[in-house]
């Protein structure tokens, strides 16, 4: 049949709408060129049925998968590929492999990642996170600073009922950078009200530069304080990432060497090794 033939042309334009009415785009912009790979092919009509819908599934789950990474809010895209531990050899690299596979998640447990800046903390919680994105559960990363502001504002906007159960909704919540800031009164009693809510009913990922008995600093009530590391600690698996800063090392092993200055207070010129002929 020809392309142009007006029974053709309907037929097409047909599919057009109907594709654009039940939202399937990518059968709509496929369906004329698999039908002339399916006639090439000699395939049958329930081939081509079947290729069609699994190109349309395969786009539709990589569409969901972009729009979790993107409403995740990661300040930075990070995988565990990318973490070098050999330079924070304290990490337990197959302890964090097992939990990139997200059982944890679907058993309402949580992560602490406990350690000084610098020790890789928050790019261990982000690839946790997007492990999870990838295995279709709903993630937001945040720090404790701009959950506190947000909290704060949906409290005085009356939206605080909206916000925190969005927060309850999700599958994974990433509170970064705890230990940071001092949280006031009623902004920690806030906080406190999101990660209790959590508690065995979701999972969440911690990262804090301060041991539990500090946590006093960020939440001053000595009892709230009590109360969120009996609730953070229970069925988490909490990892310590030491105290060295890889990344300060790293960056100290790319700055170029000091230059000594001789005892009359000159630079003194190239350095010779014993291989350079002089």
């Amino acid at each position: 049949m020809s392309a142009t033939d007006p029974q053709q042309q309907a037929l097409e334009a047909l599919i057009d709408a109907h594709a654009i009415a039940l939202k399937l785009p990518t059968i709509r912009k496929r369906f004329r060129s698999l039908a002339a790979e399916a006639a090439r092919e000699n395939l049958s009509p329930v081939a081509y049925l079947a290729a069609l819908l699994d190109a349309e599934t395969i786009e539709r789950g990589e569409r969901a998968r972009r729009r979790r990474l993107h409403e995740a809010r990661f300040p930075i895209h990070k995988d565990l590929a990318g973490f070098r531990f050999h330079d924070n050899p304290v990490v337990p690299q197959a302890t964090i492999a097992s939990l990139a596979a997200g059982q944890w998640i679907a058993d309402r447990e949580s992560v602490i990642l406990v350690g000084d800046s610098g020790t890789g903390k928050t790019h261990l919680a982000t690839a946790l996170g997007v492990a999870a994105c990838e295995q279709g559960r709903r993630v937001r990363f945040t720090t404790l600073a701009a959950l506190a502001t947000e909290l704060h504002e949906a409290r005085s906007g009356h939206e605080l009922a909206r916000v925190t159960g969005r927060y309850a909704r999700l599958d994974l919540l990433i509170l970064d950078e705890l230990g940071y800031l001092s949280l006031p009164d009623g902004t920690a009693e806030l906080v406190f009200g999101v990660l209790s809510d959590r508690h065995e009913r979701g999972s969440l990922v911690v990262t804090t530069n301060l041991p539990f008995g500090e946590w006093t600093r960020v939440f001053p009530d000595p009892r709230l304080a009590k109360a969120v590391v009996d609730r953070l600690t229970h069925r988490a698996h909490i990892i310590d990432c030491g105290t060295e800063s890889w990344r300060f090392n790293h960056g100290l092993g790319q700055s170029a060497p000091a230059r000594r200055l001789d005892p009359a207070g000159h630079a003194p010129g190239p350095e010779t090794g014993p291989d350079d002929g002089v």
